[in-house]
């Protein structure tokens, strides 16, 4: 892999999404959120093939589900558990 890094992209993150993040990075011991979210997206990658069909919204490939108010944790349908 290249390690040239040109590019720059901006993510918009939950509370809940940041705390993942951060979560991973630290119980993998990685240097920065930036490295911890390359990795994680090398493993979606290589995980799953996603299909960005035309009128999918960006929230619907959230981390979290989303409800009425906004992002909570809970069923990615918007529930969550009482």
């Amino acid at each position: 892999m290249n390690d040239l890094r040109a590019e720059r992209l901006q993510v918009m993150l939950s509370p809940e999404e940041l705390t993942a993040v951060d979560d991973f990075r630290f119980k993998h011991r990685m240097p920065t959120r930036a490295a911890a979210v390359r990795e994680l997206l090398k493993f979606g990658l290589a995980a799953a093939d996603v299909d960005a069909a035309a009128g999918v919204k960006s929230s619907n490939f959230g981390v979290f589900g989303r409800g009425p108010g906004g992002h909570v944790q809970g069923e990615p349908d918007g529930e969550t558990n009482p």
